[in-house]
């Protein structure tokens, strides 16, 4: 593969490093850089790759502005046996982006033409500052500042970092006056966002069986508590044991549903006030979250995943906790497993579709003798209330002594989703459990 509008080779990490960068910064869709490779694309390789990585990440941190954190990647790889560094750089959404040292100018910025780094026109740069996005929610002055942010520093120190006192600047949680940013009040104990996570009785929005909220809290915390609901609750896993093999079918590709889950919570535009739903139906999950894409060549970027970070403090977080690997890796992922015409786009939002395995659904079908069931409709011609919690309240009220497994079987869910309701309705206060796990009732107390 040789040098391109979107590749460059080096030898080694050179004086020029920077420029190259800017230039990608500023290039409508991005680009990657490699360490450690000729001009003719044949691997060399890098003496000390792990120091090399390190002083890529100073030098791009400390002489680049605005900021480039959260808009690069820097991975070690092997290549003919070689070790060399690869940098993966995304479009920049603060353009223009320019050497710390010579300002915003001629000798300061630069642009990818074919396969060069050029010096930017100042006409152009005065163009492109002028359109400079001003409502990202690093400029947007969060509207409350009496915040506090234990929640994130367990989470590093879980990751095995520790945030210090200046960890909002480092983290660039502050505005341009010093106060605390969206990113900042999205990322704190206490907030006014949530997430919504809403199931249908069937394939329409007509009949609501549960909506759920969650948030109010650090948008990672959120992540993984939507993450714990369709991972570990709805999506789920069709099993059969043959003499042979087991064969496990899930409702959905877990990979795709994760990177899914987490694209739409990182690339929301939150700027909008709007939150991503995720909305469960008999066939499908639906994910929409705020933001467009428009038609052509941004879409084209956005499958194959060149398209810019929209919260680069976001993303920078979320990568710090290895709940992402590296710019761009999501969407292949997705598309491995479901097509391009799984995602919509209009003009304020973005929608992902998942429709539930036909082999999963024919696999239950054979374990069960009967097609799945996904739905309570039934149960409505029983006296049974519409919403599942209070479903579940109503039947244990009448037998207190029920397994879990028939509460399952009752209500044609899983156990996984029979458990999680009851862990809610116990958090709730308003059932208890009496007595052990074999010869327990349970007591209600609160009745639907």
């Amino acid at each position: 593969m040789s040098e391109s509008n979107r590749i460059e080779y080096k030898r080694e990490l050179s004086e020029g490093l920077e420029k190259e960068v800017v230039a990608f910064l500023n290039y409508h869709d991005g680009g990657v850089i490699y360490l450690g490779i000729g001009n003719h694309g044949e691997a060399i390789g890098i003496a000390d790759p792990d120091a090399t990585q390190l002083a890529v990440k100073d030098r791009l941190k400390n002489n680049i502005q605005p900021s480039a954190l959260g808009l690069f990647d820097v991975i070690l790889e092997q290549r003919d046996g070689q070790h060399i560094v690869k940098i993966i750089v995304a479009s920049g959404s603060e353009k223009p982006y320019h050497l710390r040292k010579f300002g915003m100018s001629e000798k300061g910025c630069f642009i990818r033409i074919g396969s060069a780094s050029e010096p930017m026109p100042q006409r152009m740069i005065e163009e492109l500052f002028a359109r400079r996005i001003r409502n990202s929610i690093s400029r947007i002055r969060s509207p409350r500042q009496d915040l506090s942010f234990e929640q994130l520093r367990i989470y590093y120190q879980e990751a095995g970092f520790a945030l210090n006192d200046k960890f909002a600047a480092n983290l660039e949680l502050l505005a341009d006056d010093g106060a605390y940013n969206y990113a900042a009040y999205l990322l704190a104990d206490q907030n006014g966002n949530s997430v919504q996570v809403a199931k249908y009785a069937g394939a329409d929005r007509i009949d609501l069986l549960d909506s759920k909220d969650y948030g109010f809290c650090c948008l990672l915390k959120t992540c993984k508590q939507v993450l714990d609901r369709l991972e570990g609750v709805e999506n789920r896993v069709v099993n059969k044991i043959t003499p042979r093999e087991r064969i496990s079918r899930p409702y959905w590709n877990p990979v795709a549903l994760r990177e899914a889950v987490i694209n739409a919570i990182i690339h929301n535009d939150y700027s909008t006030e709007l939150v991503p739903k995720f909305e469960l139906f008999t066939d499908r999950l639906e994910i929409t979250s705020a933001g467009s894409v428009h038609a052509g060549k941004e879409q084209e970027d956005f499958f194959v995943g060149y398209s810019m970070p929209r919260n680069k403090t976001l993303m920078r977080v979320f990568r710090d906790m290895d709940m992402v690997e590296y710019l761009g890796s999501g969407m292949p992922r997705i598309l491995k497993a479901y097509p391009r015409e799984a995602y919509t786009f209009s003009s304020h939002f973005i929608r992902t579709t998942f429709p539930i395995s036909a082999q999963a659904m024919e696999l239950e079908q054979e374990v069960t003798g009967k097609l799945p069931e996904r739905t309570t409709r039934k149960n409505y011609q029983k006296g049974l209330p519409e919403r599942t919690e209070d479903a579940i309240l109503f039947i244990l009220s009448q037998n207190p002594s029920i397994t879990m497994a028939e509460l399952a079987a009752s209500l044609a869910l899983s156990t996984d989703g029979i458990k999680y309701h009851l862990d809610n309705l116990r958090k709730g206060n308003r059932i208890i459990r009496v007595g052990g796990r074999k010869f327990g009732q349970w007591q209600v107390l609160e009745r639907p």
